[in-house]
């Protein structure tokens, strides 16, 4: 049977993915001159980075494990093949053209690059804040077990040994372990009385007009990750006045920071002792800072269980940067798609 079929007419004009595909489209055009710098001059035809880059927006969209199950979609789901620019007859590419395109990413910092324009498209619109920021971090897994965790100075054939999973009455810390699986992550807990994990830190700056993402950074996981990263981000927006905090944040050191770089740090305050007083807390600022900052949990939530962070699936700092970016980027497409439909 021979049947002719317009993908385009299929997808419904009201259909919640055509926004995000126009804005993703138009970002990517915008770097095609830095994307065009990525093609190789010899060798076979690659996949386009364009076509990867709005993959991994598709797969944080609709909560897709892995590489793997995508391209598995791409063998009958129209909606897909439409989004990534694909024909009817054409063969999807294998889920190992991210691996071996994943190099060339970093090295051209493709996602920070479309996480950017995309921001601009929001600034475009006048729907972020250059003024009011929050920050907050999480722990995200690591894609390695406790068993990997062994000691550092641990022979080669001590490492066949299955029996290290056993690891009552044993001390383990970062200082003398690590992972022989992903060495960059590191041991932590959220708080005491929970268990410990092998896990990352990723780092979200959000604007406080419409909760939009404007930072993203993934560190180590340590007691000074979130306070240090969050310095950075902040050190990054020159018009930036306040920054809305939880109580992790409230030291002396950090509050001093702040006002170092010309912002004004609304920490939420101690019990016992708090780095800052009256002064910052009077006023009705603050309140509103420290209410509208919990809106960066949404983010969190959305990120792990939707973007596919509460275990990573890649390996290494760079890596999960990378991958937060992208889903940061997606996080904002489909933000921006439905502030302006609710304008309309």
């Amino acid at each position: 049977m021979l049947c002719l079929v317009n993908v385009e007419e299929r997808v419904p004009p009201d259909h919640p993915l055509r926004p995000i595909k126009k804005m993703a489209d138009e970002a990517l055009k915008r770097l095609s001159r830095s994307l065009d710098a990525m093609y190789s001059g010899t060798g076979r035809p690659s996949v386009p980075p364009e076509r990867l880059l709005k993959a991994m927006v598709l797969m944080a969209l609709y909560g897709i494990r892995s590489e793997v199950l995508l391209c598995e979609q791409l063998h009958y789901n129209m909606l897909f093949r439409w989004f990534l620019d694909m024909d009817m007859v054409e063969t999807p590419f294998d889920h190992c053209a991210f691996s071996d395109n994943r190099k060339r990413l970093l090295e051209h910092d493709a996602a920070g690059k479309f996480f950017r324009q995309v921001v601009r498209f929001a600034k475009e619109a006048e729907l972020m804040s250059d003024e009011h920021f929050s920050v907050d971090g999480t722990l995200m897994e690591a894609w390695a077990s406790l068993k990997s965790f062994r000691p550092k100075d641990e022979d080669d054939d001590d490492r066949d040994n299955n029996g290290w999973s056993d690891f009552k009455g044993k001390k383990r810390s970062n200082a003398t372990h690590e992972s022989t699986t992903d060495p960059e992550a590191k041991l932590a807990r959220k708080s005491n009385g929970q268990e410990a994990k092998l896990s990352f830190m990723g780092h979200v700056l959000m604007e406080n007009r419409n909760g939009l993402i404007a930072g993203t950074m993934v560190t180590e996981a340590n007691g000074f990750a979130e306070r240090e990263a969050a310095l950075k981000l902040l050190g990054k927006q020159r018009r930036a006045k306040t920054a809305g905090l939880d109580a992790g944040y409230n030291t002396r050191g950090f509050v001093a920071s702040c006002r170092k770089l010309g912002i004004t740090p609304h920490v939420a305050g101690k019990r016992r002792s708090s780095a800052i007083d009256g002064r910052t807390t009077r006023h009705r600022g603050y309140t509103i800072s420290q209410r509208i900052r919990k809106r960066i949990e949404q983010i969190m939530g959305w990120a792990k269980d939707r973007g596919g962070l509460r275990k990573t699936r890649l390996r290494g700092v760079a890596n999960n940067n990378f991958l937060f970016t992208i889903i940061a980027a997606a996080y904002n497409l489909l933000r921006i798609s439905r502030l302006a439909a609710t304008a309309a």
